[in-house]
């Protein structure tokens, strides 16, 4: 890597700091490597919160998978001038959401890993379902305690809720408002303009927020209007 230029043009919503570390990176030096993965960890770690499978919690730490995935970083650390040009969060990003994959696969079968969107939420869950991992949290929006049956009542209608909207919006709102990444990352992790995120993002929130307002016991306060 040493042969490589010493810099790259500034990346999406790169602060000054990140983009020193990143020529630093450029210049072969691991160890900022890993303090830029330090400084993204926070966020990392709250990316594979939101995505671990429900089972899996109290099983396995989150914080172990974002070790696997430094380790699988350090390995891919020759491709980052090509792999991070654009963002090297989302570079980060990529390497922890195939890691997360392979821990799902490993503890959940292979099997868990077929069309869960076409599926209802109590038929199973798979690495890159979205609908149940934004349902779960969803769900922690209660004002107070359910009998199981009014809970799995609502689960039934947010299930119904979450498959009525496309998989884009559904991956919009999960980036966006619990994920919490900008407009700008956003756009990139899903390919596509900013302008298109940020519209994609108030609409299905808004839609969201409709159809949650009747539902029982929901603190709507928490989903404020979009930001584009």
């Amino acid at each position: 890597m040493g042969s490589r230029d010493a810099s790259m043009p500034p990346m999406a919503d790169s602060s000054d700091d990140e983009q020193r570390l990143v020529n630093r990176i450029i210049r072969g030096d691991r160890t900022a490597l890993a303090e830029l993965y330090t400084l993204y960890r926070p966020r990392l770690w709250r990316m594979v919160n939101f995505r671990l499978d429900p089972r899996l919690r109290g099983r396995v730490d989150p914080d172990d998978i974002l070790q696997d995935a430094w380790v699988n970083a350090v390995s891919r650390i020759n491709h980052f001038v090509t792999d991070a040009s654009r963002s090297s969060f989302i570079w980060f990003r990529l390497i922890v959401q195939q890691t997360l994959v392979d821990v799902h696969r490993r503890h959940l079968g292979a099997d868990k890993r077929s069309a869960a969107r076409e599926r209802p939420l109590s038929q199973g869950w798979h690495a890159d379902s979205t609908s149940t991992s934004l349902a779960f949290h969803l769900q922690a929006h209660l004002t107070s305690p359910s009998s199981a049956v009014v809970k799995n009542e609502l689960a039934q209608q947010l299930d119904a809720v979450l498959q009525g909207m496309s998989d884009i919006d559904r991956e919009v709102l999960a980036l966006r408002h619990f994920e919490q990444l900008s407009n700008a990352e956003t756009a990139l992790v899903l390919d596509m303009s900013e302008q298109a995120a940020s519209i994609r993002y108030v609409r299905a929130l808004q839609r969201l927020k409709k159809v949650l307002e009747v539902m029982p016991g929901f603190r709507t306060e928490d989903f404020p209007a979009g930001s584009k």
